[in-house]
């Protein structure tokens, strides 16, 4: 049932909240994984998540590189939280640890490995620099050169360079880990 009767044409360039809300639906999963990624805690990186949409609603306007100013927002919201919440976070940690021991799995060996594999991916990417952990995180969400090299305030044509030398030190993180 169509609510508007006019016809597509002469809608018109979508209202900002309309924009918003497309945006929204398209991006706000990409973000949540990567910062779910980048902290471990799916409950931390949802608010995160959350609240970089809240700013970009509070903004009034769309930026003309959405998921490079939004991987910046989210970053700094990040660096941010873990300024004043280093202590929350490894409470949060030991809790989530807790919460996964009391959960049953019906194939204990393929949860054990998993654990083993996400513990091995997370060492190596600590091992890493901010900057590679961030770039290799949000390259694997599918961000674009552009977009990456607006998150991380660095030069695009740079990009392609930084993400071959991240992706050989976690290599070497990760073989290292498996060592």
């Amino acid at each position: 049932m169509k609510i508007d009767s006019r016809d597509e044409a002469d809608r018109g360039p979508p209202t900002f909240e309309e924009a918003f809300c497309e945006l929204f639906e398209q991006q706000f999963p990409s973000l949540f994984r990567y910062l779910n990624r980048l902290t471990g805690d799916a409950d931390l990186a949802d608010d995160l998540a959350q609240e970089v949409f809240v700013r970009l609603y509070q903004r009034g306007s769309l930026p003309d590189d959405s998921r490079g100013w939004m991987g910046a927002v989210a970053h700094n919201l990040l660096r941010d939280y873990r300024r004043t919440g280093k202590r929350r976070l490894r409470l949060l940690e030991t809790r989530r640890n807790a919460i996964d021991l009391e959960r049953t799995s019906p194939a204990a060996d393929e949860a054990v490995l998993r654990v083993e594999s996400r513990t091995s991916v997370r060492r190596a990417l600590e091992k890493l620099s901010e900057r590679d952990r961030r770039m290799l995180l949000l390259r694997h969400e599918g961000y674009s050169y552009r977009e990456i090299a607006h998150a991380l305030g660095v030069s695009e044509t740079s990009i392609g360079t930084f993400l071959l030398r991240a992706t050989a030190a976690f290599q070497a993180a990760y073989g290292a880990a498996d060592s």
